[in-house]
């Protein structure tokens, strides 16, 4: 239902070298689960969907669903490198020591979570200046890397101040400085579950929107958990007069159908998107009645798929004890089903997924962020279509 057409080349690139530490062994951590099953994923094409999505999208039987030059990893895996003092340590420390590493693992893009450093790291501090995305540009294009996006400013205030304006046009400067497409925020455009306040959220989104285009960039909102849950659309009004029951559709769904594809883009954080699948099961319809309703994440994104040109992939193991069904661990050594996710959404030329791990940082281990980030390259390298 979309059209969406290669047009990026995979490189031959190869790890130049090793990261020049001890290696750990993670995939324990998928063993170390026991007791008690979260609900069964369920975004598994049935064998007629599969077949189909490979027809169309003319992919063989081992067929790379990550393209070299679209395998990258939001900084935020590594904020503790970029924001270390180099003068301490011989690790890889700041932006440009960081972009080397990361290059020489394989990553071809990153996305940025802000642009601050350490203060004795290579441009200072604050790289958040037309001078300093000048500098990182420098970088980026010096080690073969292209940025893809930042978690940045997005106004809070509606209508928009002049302030608020100012930096936001300036980011949009800084994000063209740096070669982005895309610029963003890592948060929901609202934290709301009524519609109201999500058909406010959509004025103000357009309107940003608007000023992105006609800086030739797309803005996107990245989302957690919460923005699949069910949105309060009907059914009694409480005290304040809001509605208390759901006609089924989550809050992002929502916004998706209320939105113009053509000015607001989306970036799913696949592992929270399951987080969200085993939270988010029954609602409460307009007639008090409870309705069973499983989320799907590809099936989202397949139906949606030009709006959605970045993802987040992070990996869980199982925990049913914690509220969210998974705890997280590197790339590629949990039990999220990437293959048959990737495989599902197709369209490997158009969307550019970033390795992610919130908690990759280690105050006990200050090389483990880096060395996650390389166990993620390793394993989106390794996928294949079946």
């Amino acid at each position: 239902m979309n059209d969406i057409h290669a047009t990026d080349q995979g490189t031959d690139d190869q790890l130049r070298r090793s990261l020049g530490i001890g290696r750990r062994s993670f995939l324990s951590t998928c063993t170390a689960v026991a007791a008690g099953a979260i609900a069964a994923p369920v975004f598994g094409a049935a064998p007629v969907q599969a077949a189909t999505a490979t027809e169309s999208n003319g992919e063989a039987k081992g067929h790379l669903l990550v393209p070299e030059d679209k395998r990258g990893i939001i900084l935020y895996t590594v904020r503790d490198a970029t924001g270390r003092d180099p003068l301490s340590t011989n690790l890889p420390s700041g932006f440009r020591a960081v972009f080397e590493q990361l290059a020489r693992f394989g990553y071809r893009q990153v996305e940025f979570a802000g642009y601050g450093q350490h203060r004795n790291a290579p441009g200072g501090a604050n790289l958040e200046t037309l001078e300093g995305a000048r500098l990182m540009r420098g970088w980026l294009d010096e080690y073969g890397l292209r940025a893809q996006g930042n978690h940045g400013f997005i106004p809070g205030s509606w209508p928009l101040t002049t302030a608020d304006l100012d930096t936001f046009k300036q980011h949009l400067e800084i994000a063209n400085i740096l070669g982005m497409d895309h610029m963003g925020t890592g948060g929901d455009p609202t934290n709301s579950s009524y519609k109201a306040d999500w058909d406010v959220a959509a004025d103000k989104w357009h309107a940003l929107g608007e000023i992105a285009r006609s800086a030739g960039i797309k803005l996107y909102t990245h989302n957690h958990d919460a923005a699949y849950g069910f949105l309060l659309d009907g059914g009694p009004l409480d005290a304040q007069g809001r509605p208390t029951r759901s006609s089924g559709i989550r809050k992002l769904e929502y916004f998706l159908s209320i939105t113009d594809p053509k000015l607001i883009w989306l970036e799913m954080d696949i592992y929270w998107a399951h987080v969200a699948q085993y939270k988010f099961r029954t609602h409460t319809d307009h007639d008090g009645a409870t309705r069973e309703n499983i989320f799907d994440p590809a099936g989202l994104v397949a139906g949606h798929n030009k709006r959605y040109p970045l993802f987040h992939a992070k990996d869980g193991v199982i925990n049913a004890t914690n509220g969210q069904g998974y705890d997280m661990v590197p790339f590629g050594t949990g039990v999220i089903d990437y293959t048959t996710f990737f495989s599902r959404v197709g369209h490997p030329h158009y969307h550019n997924p970033m390795v992610e791990q919130d908690n990759a940082p280690s105050s006990t281990n200050l090389a483990q962020s880096m060395e996650h980030a390389r166990i993620g390259y390793q394993n989106m390298a390794a996928l294949r279509r079946k």
